[in-house]
């Protein structure tokens, strides 16, 4: 597995459970660690093998411009929106970093992070599979299964199933 970060982004956000944190914003930074195999990019010097750093960033810059009550959605909305533009992350870690809380003391940082992980084996054969368990994962394609053979392989098997497999039982 192979990681890319971003590390340190610096933002200016209206994020925050009260009315003037909302209104008069703060300083924030982000780190991001993405987990992936990008052996073919780098065998290819290929960008679009890989997971764009760019895009990443432009992710984060887009989500950290709505403002939310809760660092918590924030961190959550990154990780989905990256398992919308990528479908090869193994796993993600992220942390935001709210600078001088307004806590009524010296606080150099409130805090919150997340890590998912993605890795997992197919049900039926035990091939390793990414699978994002939601609507954004490739796996929803098993709605090609008819539901009576859905029902089946439910029973019999828990879990993701990889493409071949899918591609075994659809109809």
């Amino acid at each position: 597995m192979s990681v890319i970060s971003l590390e340190n982004m610096r933002f200016f956000s209206y994020h925050g459970f009260y009315d003037e944190e909302q209104i008069l914003g703060g300083e924030y930074t982000l780190d991001i660690s993405i987990m992936t195999d990008f052996t073919a990019a780098a065998m290819s010097d290929d960008l679009q093998k890989t997971v764009n750093y760019e895009t990443v960033y432009a992710i984060c810059d887009i989500e950290m411009r709505e403002p939310r009550m809760l660092l918590e959605t924030v961190v959550e909305s990154i990780v989905e929106s990256l398992k919308r533009n990528f479908t090869s992350l193994q796993a993600v870690e992220v942390k935001i970093r709210k600078l001088n809380p307004p806590l009524g003391g010296a606080v150099g940082a409130a805090s919150v992070e997340t890590a998912h992980d993605f890795a997992s084996e197919c049900g039926r054969c035990g091939k390793g599979i990414i699978c994002y368990g939601s609507e954004n994962c490739w796996c929803v394609d098993t709605k090609r299964i008819y539901p009576r053979t859905q029902e089946l392989l439910a029973r019999q098997f828990s879990g993701c199933f990889c493409k071949n497999c899918i591609e075994t039982y659809a109809g």
